[in-house]
């Protein structure tokens, strides 16, 4: 079974796994965080995030990270070999429990359906709809009497 490894921005890596667990309860061995602090050396982060990898069950690791370029990112790109370890750049909370929803594929399938799910995560929501594009009743409905008798 694949596990994932969240390196961040503080506090987004920790608040994406605990994003994470809040629907799958059973992974906390699954998945592990490093949050890069704003002022923390590159090597410090760096063995953070060596330490973080090695405390995951053995096998295949997904590397998320948040933006491209960034120091959390610089400092994954520094673990995956892209083997046994892959890494996604734009982590958000779709993509991480898509990862986790597939985490019993193979790392590139897997892969490919953290990345899915992170950009099918993505959308623009209407201010004029409900939940789930329901739509709102007018804010006079109590005056007209829809009622199946």
């Amino acid at each position: 079974m694949n596990a994932v490894l969240i390196i961040a921005h503080a506090p987004l890596a920790n608040a994406l796994r605990e994003g994470v667990l809040h629907c799958f309860p059973d992974a906390a061995d699954s998945v592990a965080a490093v949050d890069v602090q704003a002022r923390a050396e590159p090597e410090a982060s760096l063995a953070q995030a060596q330490q973080a990898l090695k405390s995951l069950p053995s096998g295949n690791v997904l590397v998320l990270t948040d933006i491209f370029g960034a120091t959390p990112c610089n400092v994954a790109q520094r673990l995956v070999d892209g083997v046994h370890t892959r890494l996604i750049a734009g982590a958000n909370l779709p993509m991480a429990l898509r990862a986790m929803s597939y985490r019993a594929e193979p790392l590139e399938a897997m892969a490919a359906r953290a990345l899915a799910g992170g950009t099918q995560g993505v959308m623009s929501v209407a201010a004029a709809t409900g939940p789930q594009n329901q739509s709102r009743r007018p804010s006079n409905d109590s005056e007209h009497h829809h009622h199946q008798q």
